[in-house]
């Protein structure tokens, strides 16, 4: 059937107009992450004033830094400071709640860019790297918004949606396709089964990598020991504990579904090309990858390895990128679809 030149049309201006709203999420978490900079530094300053001890009573520990007063019971200059704290850290989750509803309405935008895909095309939107990467991008930024659901956790998603946003930039500058019918070997019913969950593992093991990385920059940067002006750009982030918890959470996830991507994939090979597994080189570098993921949560419940865990988790998501970009750009193989020749 002949490509519907307008529903890809539309399919183009969806995705556009998701990256915008994405672009625009971000420079409001920007401004959330430096009012919740101020909010922070606002509750260690009172903290080491000693307001608490002079009124005779502990601080409750605030999500977002040292210890705060909780307002029983204490001076009448110290409810003023935390009064003020407050309506600052009010205005500032305002800004929160707006990053995380654009976020929202631009992955329904995301959506129908993939759904509209298909459409024009009269098939499944995953036959070639650029729809691979919407289809990717997607799954990651959903999994992200799950994971970032607590207001503590929001300040995360300047670190989370830079990197998704260059990715989905490279992926419509350079791996852009014309809408186009598939070449015969990507004909297959095991097309929306097999390259559907292999995306989605690569989207968790995308996330769980960032959130590895983003442990590692806090074990540097210790909550309440930051130092120099990484210190000043990371006092507001959750704790490495807390990170390196959400980055094996979701890598507990990643591994069996890129495992089942692996098995669908030696299933339709069978089908295809009379044999489960041949060493190709996307085969392989799937095969490492996941063994590399493997490796990670092997290392994460070992105590002699699990500092070194989270180093095990980035050389994943490294070898994942690799085989996205290097084995489908660089490499021949009969697993060379990217629709970029």
């Amino acid at each position: 059937m002949p490509v519907n030149q307008n529903l890809s049309h539309f399919s183009d201006l969806s995705f556009r107009t998701a990256f915008i709203i994405y672009a625009l999420a971000l420079i409001l978490s920007l401004v959330y992450y430096g009012r919740m900079h101020s909010v922070v530094q606002a509750h260690r300053d009172l903290a080491e004033e000693g307001r608490p001890d002079k009124a005779g009573r502990a601080g409750s520990a605030s999500p977002y830094g040292a210890n705060s007063p909780d307002g029983a019971g204490v001076g009448p200059d110290a409810q003023a400071e935390e009064d003020k704290i407050a309506t600052l850290e009010r205005r500032a989750d305002k800004f929160g709640g707006m990053t995380q509803s654009l976020i929202w309405l631009a992955l329904v935008l995301h959506f129908l860019a993939i759904v509209l895909r298909g459409c024009a095309t009269h098939r499944f939107p995953l036959g070639n790297l650029y729809e691979y990467m919407l289809g990717i991008t997607f799954f990651a930024l959903v999994i992200a918004s799950v994971a970032l659901q607590r207001k503590e956790r929001r300040t995360l998603w300047p670190w989370i949606l830079t990197p998704i946003l260059a990715l989905m930039f490279y992926g419509a500058t350079e791996l852009y396709a014309e809408s186009a019918p598939v070449v015969p070997a990507l004909q297959s019913y095991w097309v929306p089964v097999h390259v559907t969950v292999v995306s989605l593992g690569g989207s968790l093991g995308l996330i769980s990598g960032m959130f590895s990385i983003l442990t590692l920059l806090r074990r540097w940067q210790p909550k309440g020991h930051e130092h120099g002006f990484m210190g000043v750009v990371m006092s507001v982030m959750p704790t490495a504990k807390k990170l390196d918890q959400i980055a094996y959470r979701i890598g507990v996830i990643a591994l069996p579904t890129l495992g089942l991507g692996i098995i669908f994939g030696a299933i339709w090979a069978e089908s295809a090309w009379n044999r489960f597994w041949g060493w190709d080189p996307k085969e392989t570098m799937s095969f490492v990858t996941w063994i590399l993921y493997a490796a990670y949560l092997h290392a994460r419940q070992t105590p002699a390895f699990r500092k070194a865990a989270p180093w095990i988790n980035v050389l994943a998501t490294a070898a994942m990128i690799f085989n996205l970009f290097f084995i489908n750009l660089v490499v021949s193989g009969l697993h060379s679809y990217a629709g970029l020749n």
